[in-house]
């Protein structure tokens, strides 16, 4: 199995010490890494890869929503923590059966189906940034769990706790990328185009590693703009939620893009390195 190797960056995280959930949220697996050390090898989750770069064309696009609110708007917005990151344009499939979030469930779908997805884990805490879930498909079952589909659309960042009962609601005001000029456009072309051209390699070598038929990789960009190409790329690093948590809170395209291509080509050379393992030693490929 081949892994991803991730930098060991400081992480430009804010932990709001008033969010609390405390409590188990949801199934989902997730890791926590004692931040004292470089990040653990990240598993490179093929099938997951594959699912999000069919999506990406139709998800990822410059505006997440018709109604997209304004910078300096504050909202109230009902908050589900969970030990993952959302981005914009991505989709996420959650499976509701606490009581608190199945009444908020409830009040969702008498209003917009919009909720916060904010990342929190045991050792950092709940962060202040997040991003906009939209429910775009769901099923309500006889003992009144539901399955959803949402989509990302905005980020945003938690300003007041109004409430923590049943579930938390919060304050927040929206989170965009600050404007570029039209040379720094110019360059951020350039620099989506790094960063595709290392994700290519990585799928490539991971497939090779992993034992399956090396073709070319098509285009990844689908003629996204660099900024929700940056939320894209970000998406697939599963399995690292504290590195996307950095990514997600960045407001500024050039730097994630540059993030993500510092990342995308630390995992190349790793992966390199592990196939002319594999090519001197065949037999311990699969170890």
């Amino acid at each position: 199995m081949a892994f991803l190797h991730l930098i060991p960056s400081p992480s430009s995280s804010s932990n709001n010490p008033s969010l609390n959930p405390n409590a188990p949220l949801s199934s989902f697996r997730y890791s926590n890494n004692n931040p004292n050390l470089p990040p653990k090898p990240l598993p490179l989750r093929r099938r997951k890869l594959r699912s999000l770069l069919r999506c990406s064309a139709s998800s990822f696009s410059e505006k997440h929503h018709t109604n997209s609110p304004k910078s300096d708007d504050v909202v109230e917005l009902p908050l589900f923590p969970l030990p993952l990151v959302l981005f914009p344009g991505a989709i996420l499939p959650l499976q509701i059966f606490e009581f608190r979030y199945r009444i908020m469930m409830h009040t969702l779908l008498h209003t917009d189906l919009r909720f916060g997805v904010i990342y929190t884990d045991a050792v950092s805490g709940t962060a202040d940034v997040g991003c906009v879930g939209e429910v775009i498909k769901h099923e309500r079952l006889g003992d009144d769990r539901f399955f959803l589909i949402c989509k990302g659309q905005e980020r945003f960042r938690v300003t007041k706790v109004v409430r923590t009962k049943p579930y938390l609601v919060a304050e927040v005001t929206w989170l965009e990328d600050r404007p570029s000029s039209a040379s720094e456009d110019l360059d951020l072309e350039g620099l989506a185009g790094e960063v595709e051209t290392y994700m290519k390699d990585v799928i490539r070598l991971s497939n090779r590693l992993g034992g399956k038929p090396e073709k070319e990789v098509g285009d990844l960009r689908r003629n996204l703009f660099p900024t929700p190409f940056s939320f894209f790329v970000g998406s697939t690093f599963e399995g690292a939620p504290r590195e996307q948590q950095a990514l997600l809170e960045l407001e500024d395209t050039a730097a994630r893009l540059k993030r993500e291509k510092e990342t995308l080509r630390n995992t190349l050379n790793y992966l390199t390195a592990a196939s002319a393992v594999k090519d001197v030693f065949p037999s311990s490929s699969s170890s």
